[in-house]
């Protein structure tokens, strides 16, 4: 894929791996952070192991009213506290695979999540790189918010 057709998002944690790896596959700390500036995640379900299945529901209240956008997938690369890669394609609520509302027929269905982590000195580097969503996309903006989300919860975190 071209670097036009993913976001690439690195950030730098002073948090130990193994937390930043709790932060993507624990269900509970999930929820907590995931999805743009004013979303919330009622149901994360998650399966971490290769071939274990996924599915995620975001409410999101705009203008025109509350929604849910559910999100399934499948894990493709278990590495611990290493790397994390897992296919995501939107879905009903019971994980059911749908095309996209209102998207042209040049959105994939399914796009890939890949989450790499290392250690650097006590601190965390992480490279997320989300295949299949434009660079310029509402997408890109929507991880830019869950990620400084993510870092606002490690930080409180690590203070305790």
């Amino acid at each position: 894929m071209t670097d036009n057709n993913a976001v690439v998002i690195e950030r730098t944690f002073d948090a130990p791996v193994d937390l930043i790896w709790k932060m993507w596959t624990d269900p509970a700390h999930f929820k907590a952070w995931y999805g743009p500036e004013g979303a919330t995640i009622p149901v994360a379900k998650m399966d971490v192991r290769v071939g274990g299945s996924r599915l995620v529901c975001m409410e999101v209240s705009p203008p025109g009213g509350p929604m849910k956008m559910w999100f399934t997938g499948e894990y493709r690369e278990v590495v611990e506290n290493h790397r994390l890669v897992y296919t995501e394609s939107m879905s009903d609520e019971h994980g059911t695979i749908a095309a996209p509302p209102g998207m042209s027929g040049g959105h994939p269905v399914a796009t890939e999540v890949r989450v790499e982590l290392e250690d650097v000195g006590g601190r965390t580097r992480m490279v997320m790189t989300h295949a299949g969503i434009p660079a310029d996309s509402p997408g890109a903006a929507g991880w830019a918010m869950a990620l400084d989300k993510l870092a606002f919860r490690v930080a409180t975190m690590v203070r305790r």
